[in-house]
């Protein structure tokens, strides 16, 4: 099958859309004909991870499709059930921490910038119908990490003020949606004027400029929680407008994972600082019957074909994106 494959050198430089030979499922497996499929942040840093010296890698998180066929003993999907990636393997329930052996599609297994990819089949949820085909491709990994971040971890709760800091991003652009409709006021920081209004559009109540200083912007306001994936750039920026008593929540390091806060300072203003990752079977289940209810939408940016993927890397590496990059495959 046709596929972007990563080898022989890291970075950009070992990635090619090349053939590789296509499997067929085993007892417990699906094999799903994607249709469509959506580009990540951890796209690119897989890029660095996956070494030259092993095996070929069909990269990429996230997608949808149609079950083409099925292996032994599988009772959840039959074929032609259209369906949607879930990436996290082996996460079944909701927990404070993924279990040992929990992985994500796209390294160290094949992902979904192919023709077709081989999955457990816990690993679909059916494709809402209300979701085109692009958007279904590529919600899972952003949308997931989103709502874990904002509800699991976060705990966010109607009328709470909610800062976002470098809105533009597919997990940003999920947030501002996802809390909104949680009833919460949604706050959010770009460098770029243009991503400002963006996040407006999709239902921020203020966008500042990342480059203010953010307790003048905000005249002071507090926030009740702070969803932070920016990292060395804005951490203690982030800190500085977070109330007594109010929670961080990271999930990301974009701009640098090295950050010193005075202790001091945070201790006495009893303040809370979570961590947080992908998210489980159980809440994928959730964030999806939580979109339909609300007919949340992903924030589409481009898309482009499987062949044109230097041209979305590109986007993604210089962050010109607002929402989702997603590739049309069949």
């Amino acid at each position: 099958m046709k596929a972007v494959i990563h080898a022989e050198k890291t970075g950009l430089e070992g990635l090619t859309y090349s053939e590789i030979a296509a499997m067929e499922p085993k007892a417990g497996e699906i094999k799903v004909k994607l249709k469509t499929a959506g580009l990540n942040h951890r796209d690119l840093f897989v890029l660095e991870r996956h070494k030259s010296t092993e095996p070929p890698l069909v990269i990429g998180s996230d997608g949808a499709g149609i079950v083409e066929a099925v292996g032994e003993g599988v009772t959840l999907v039959q074929i032609g059930d259209e369906v949607m990636v879930n990436p996290g393997l082996g996460w079944k329930e909701k927990s404070d921490a993924p279990p040992a052996g929990f992985e994500i599609v796209g390294h160290p297994f094949h992902g979904t910038f192919g023709e077709s990819i081989i999955l457990p089949e816990e690993n679909v949820e059916r494709k809402p119908e209300y979701l085109t085909w692009e958007e279904a491709g590529v919600l899972s990994l952003a949308g997931l990490t989103a709502y874990r971040a904002l509800f699991t971890r976060g705990k966010v709760q109607p009328g709470m003020k909610v800062f976002i800091p470098g809105v533009g991003s597919g997990v940003a652009t999920f947030l501002v949606q996802f809390a909104k409709a949680a009833g919460a006021e949604v706050y959010v920081s770009s460098r770029s004027k243009e991503k400002c209004e963006k996040a407006l559009e999709i239902g921020a109540h203020r966008a500042i400029d990342s480059h203010e200083d953010w307790n003048t912007a905000l005249e002071g306001l507090k926030m009740d929680l702070v969803i932070e994936s920016v990292g060395a750039a804005t951490f203690n920026k982030s800190l500085e407008i977070l109330r007594t008593g109010g929670t961080i929540v990271t999930f990301g390091a974009s701009a640098g994972d090295e950050v010193k806060i005075n202790l001091r300072t945070f201790f006495y203003a009893q303040q809370n600082l979570l961590g947080s990752t992908l998210g489980s079977a159980e809440e994928y289940k959730e964030m999806l019957q939580f979109m339909e209810s609300h007919r949340i939408r992903p924030v589409m940016d481009k898309v482009f074909t499987l062949d044109q993927f230097e041209q979305a890397f590109n986007r993604m590496e210089q962050a010109d994106q607002f929402g989702k990059i997603g590739f049309k495959i069949s």
